[in-house]
């Protein structure tokens, strides 16, 4: 539905309930969530039982709320789907990444003193594309080539253009015929094997030049990491890491002094070489342009670009491909899907190579609108900080405290013999015409309108 006509049916819904509901209650309920685009909408009610007395000691229902509906924010990670909810994921990646470089959320802040690189791994070319340039400020031309020519299916090998970054055509291939799309969906597809396995080939190059074996390492060094995908404009994905060295009790010990910042860009940079893999007769392997970069206190690289580059992309997929983001249905036709050229072909390859018997374990098909790739967006090694778990919770707590001194009611003790019972009713997800404008109004977010 057009904007033009969302709008004006908003208004008039909104103006309608509010004959029966005060603004004040929709608007304590839309800053409740934060401004979540699509809240999950619950109906029930929850009873604190003293086990000992049978007395209920407190009582909640949702008939209090507007309309008789609890909204529970959804908690997504895509900002694609809803802004407010990836906002707070972001965040807390930030914060989980930024401890992991100086210290803090019970880590040490010696942790700062040890070597610690942003390491970006790239993947290969699989056909020329459309890109933007850049060199001194100076925007380039995209492929100028004299005398390129034409490939065999009659498309230029050449491309003159200075590319706006707004550009539809960037990451497009100059010729869609030529571009190896099969090797673009596996690669996608075996990325976190390729990790798994550089980081298992940096260890042994590490335990090999300490003159080690590779199990007497962990005795020595601990290596702790927390790692982003990214995908590019071209629709596969590379990822951004950061790698530190510890002592072998983690972030709380000193690393010995033979591991040194050199030593691990060289053991970075010999494993991104030696990683490779072999699916469908395609060569899987990581690309040549491999970037080791020291992070340090006030230098070039900060702590604080570094927590808030890899926090951004936590929150994206690959809408920038101009893909979904939702599952491919069944039922969906793929010719008339809102995607770019580029984008549907590498969906119809995921389709096709997920029908294949031996490229079952991939996946293909349940991925094919991430274009393949099916692992976790961000992820860390067990001591490198803390958790997003334990950010959770300690917010939970803050929250639930808060509450408490609002609403006037008690805390409860560990002692006290409590018995919450609770009964819950799911009734949807997401906000009316009419929710979603106000939600915006309060949170200064665009209003939603896939979500409402």
């Amino acid at each position: 539905m057009p904007a033009n006509e969302i709008i004006p049916l908003a208004a008039r819904e909104l103006a309608g309930r509010l004959t029966t509901i005060d603004l004040r209650q929709l608007s304590a309920q839309a800053r409740r969530t934060g401004g979540c685009a699509q809240p999950i909408r619950l109906r029930g009610r929850v009873d604190y039982l003293d086990t000992a007395t049978g007395e209920v000691l407190h009582h909640y229902s949702t008939s209090r709320e507007p309309g008789g509906v609890l909204h529970v924010a959804c908690k997504t990670r895509r900002a694609s789907r809803c802004p407010a909810c990836a906002e707070i994921y972001r965040a807390d990646t930030y914060q989980l990444v930024r401890a992991g470089l100086i210290g803090g959320k019970g880590v040490p802040e010696t942790v700062a003193d040890h070597p610690t690189v942003f390491v970006t791994l790239t993947a290969p070319s699989f056909g020329a594309v459309h890109a933007r340039r850049e060199k001194a400020g100076r925007i380039l031309p995209c492929r100028p080539r004299r005398g390129a020519g034409l490939c065999p299916h009659g498309a230029s090998l050449s491309c003159t253009i200075r590319h706006d970054e707004a550009e539809p055509c960037l990451g497009e291939p100059l010729c869609l015929d030529c571009y190896d799309y099969t090797a673009s969906v596996l690669f996608n597809a075996y990325a976190p094997e390729l990790w798994r396995r550089f980081v298992l080939a940096f260890r042994r190059r590490l335990a090999k030049s300490a003159g080690l074996r590779t199990k007497e390492l962990r005795d020595v060094l601990l290596v702790s990491f927390a790692k982003v995908a990214e995908y590019q404009r071209r629709g596969v994905v590379h990822f951004h890491a950061v790698i530190r060295f510890d002592g072998p009790d983690g972030p709380t010990c000193q690393p010995p002094c033979w591991a040194t910042h050199d030593r691990l860009d060289e053991a970075v940079r010999h494993a991104a070489a030696a990683v490779s893999a072999t699916r469908a007769d395609r060569p899987l392997r990581w690309g040549e342009q491999v970037d080791v970069r020291p992070i340090t206190m006030g230098g070039e690289l900060t702590e604080r670009a570094v927590a808030g580059y890899i926090a951004k992309y936590a929150t994206k997929a690959a809408e920038c491909v101009g893909t979904l983001d939702r599952r491919i249905r069944p039922t969906d036709d793929l010719t008339a899907l809102p995607v770019s050229d580029h984008a549907r072909r590498l969906i119809t390859e995921c389709l096709r190579l997920g029908a294949v018997p031996e490229l079952a374990d991939l996946k293909l098909t349940d991925w094919a609108h991430m274009l393949g790739f099916r692992g976790h967006f961000s992820t860390k090694s067990r001591r490198y900080s803390t958790t997003l778990g334990a950010l959770r919770a300690a917010r939970t707590e803050h929250n639930q405290a808060e509450h408490e001194i609002t609403t006037g009611r008690l805390p409860y003790f560990d002692e006290d013999q409590v018995l919450k019972v609770a009964r819950w009713r799911y009734l949807g997800q997401g906000l009316t015409h009419g929710e979603a404008l106000l939600t915006a109004a309060l949170s200064g977010q665009p209003m939603n309108r896939r979500a409402a």
